[in-house]
């Protein structure tokens, strides 16, 4: 594989020193990850180098854990802080082309009751509730609001693993209510939109005396077509599985359940939090599930493996019929671990996934091969909204900068996969930058653009990025200050208009 490195000199971010200077003993990412986000109107952006794109138009929304502590009490996992949006939209007046930001809290019923409260006041995936032991069963899970968005035409969802979402206004990020009429349980935060017919895919894991894995199909705005629950039991599944993502590929849904999950028991009693309790069987097999996106009935199960992901970039079904789906894969569970680590600031545990794709045969569920595509660490695979669901010869991922970087760092560089030819293009970001997940925004030209947000720890700012799709070599051609520090979260989408 090839590898083309950028090094971002003509729009390299300012090397200067701040009063906000992080900590000596504390990483340089950590004001972007450890301090609570500050929320901020509707800004215009100050351009810093370059020029936004003509013909770039929409909105990027963002979400991540952006409080991790209160009262002085801290979350235990990166997991569990109070979810953030931020939004920048891309505008045109008679003067050009121009951008604005604004960021705020998703005002769940656990931050509000917090809010009030000053100090911590529920568990989580990797929280202990505070109090007396029963505390920890008679107090729900809070709801965090904090992984990811799903923009419908007249609201935006704050997504999370362990609830209905939340409702937002589009433009003023104002919190609305739970939405429970797009789910009224479990919904995940990784959606698929088929690009033909704008219909929504998604499950969530719906715990409780028979746990089922549901399966939802909505239309383009939200209303719901179908959905069916699936015990877990008739899967030849256990416990609370971590399932995280999925894939939409052709006609089918496909999942990879690893073999992780939790006792259920130890969760409900308070005697674990839902993340202690997940324990890795690496003599056990990954199990694959195949189900069919009209029917949302399985149709193959296969076991192949071990591994784990967090994330998928896409699928498709190829040629001769095969599921083909690229993923971010590690050996092990260790990146819970490592995870943790990164809310405490002191980062000790070693974890790296590789881009792998996968064959798999639909009619039994079998893993037909296993293929190395990016043999350096690398995350959060995405491809163009247009490509979800169809064969796609180019991945983008976060990865680290092309010389590596000292233990303990967080991502530093964005990277292009192709498949054909079989090469790795890389924006080097610069040194202590830390690019967010890269964002496809379709061009209204010949390219499309990558828009994400970067944390610079030189001057203690966000920046928001945009670099062409196809020709990432050449680094950013517009940089934007943000008013204020926008965390290195988790997922994030593209509206156009």
């Amino acid at each position: 594989m090839s590898t083309v490195d950028s090094p971002m000199t003509a729009v390299a971010p300012d090397s200067i020193q701040t009063p906000n200077q992080p900590a000596a003993d504390r990483p340089a990412w950590w004001p972007a990850v450890g301090e609570t986000a500050r929320e901020f109107p509707v800004t215009r952006l100050e351009t810093l180098a370059g020029a936004i794109p003509e013909g770039l138009r929409g909105r990027l929304y963002r979400n991540g854990a952006a409080r991790l502590e209160r009262g002085g009490r801290r979350n235990g996992h990166w997991f569990d802080g109070d979810g953030a949006i931020a939004a920048i939209a891309f505008h045109q007046d008679d003067s050009g082309t121009y951008a604005t930001a604004t960021q705020k809290f998703v005002k769940t019923s656990g931050y509000i009751e917090e809010e009030r409260a000053g100090t911590l006041l529920y568990g989580n995936y990797g929280t202990t509730a505070p109090g007396a032991f029963w505390n920890r069963w008679l107090r729900p899970v809070k709801h965090s609001a904090n992984t990811s968005v799903l923009a419908l035409p007249d609201r935006l969802l704050a997504l999370w693993e362990g609830g209905a979402p939340y409702s937002l206004d589009l433009e003023t990020l104002a919190t609305r209510e739970l939405d429970t009429a797009i789910s009224e349980s479990s919904y995940s935060a990784h959606p698929k939109r088929d690009p033909q017919t704008g219909e929504i895919f998604n499950f969530g894991v719906v715990p409780g005396a028979n746990t089922a894995l549901m399966l939802y199909r909505h239309r383009a705005d939200g209303t719901p077509i179908d959905r069916q629950a699936h015990p877990l039991s008739e899967l030849g599944l256990s416990g609370l599985p971590m399932l995280h993502d999925f894939v939409l590929a052709g006609s089918y849904l496909v999942f990879c359940v690893p073999p992780v999950s939790a006792n259920p028991l130890e969760v409900v009693a308070g005697l674990k939090t839902y993340g202690e309790s997940m324990v890795w069987s690496g003599n056990r097999a990954t199990t694959i599930l195949v189900f069919d996106r009209e029917t949302l009935e399985l149709v193959a199960r296969g076991e192949t493996g071990p591994w784990f992901q967090w994330h998928f970039a896409n699928g498709f079904v190829d040629g001769s019929g095969r599921i083909v789906i690229d993923l971010a894969c590690y050996d092990d569970f260790t990146t819970n671990e490592f995870l943790r680590q990164v809310s405490q600031g002191a980062i000790e545990t070693e974890a790296s996934a590789r881009l792998e794709r996968i064959t798999i045969d639909p009619t039994s569920g079998r893993c037909l091969d296993r293929e190395t595509r990016i043999d350096r660490r690398c995350e959060f695979p995405v491809v163009a909204p247009r490509a979800v669901g169809g064969e796609t010869e180019t991945v983008f991922v976060t990865t680290h900068r092309p010389e590596g970087q000292p233990f303990g760092d967080l991502f530093g560089a964005i990277a292009r996969y192709d498949v054909n030819p079989d090469c790795l293009t890389v924006l080097d970001c610069g040194d202590r930058v830390y690019p967010s997940e890269p964002i496809v925004a379709p061009g209204a030209g010949e390219s499309d653009w990558l828009v994400f947000p970067v944390f610079v720890a030189a001057a203690c700012r966000s920046e928001v990025w945009i670099a062409s799709a196809d020709r990432l070599e050449e680094g950013a051609v517009c940089r934007l200050a943000l008013p204020e520090v926008v965390p290195i979260g988790f997922h994030g989408t593209w509206q156009a208009g």
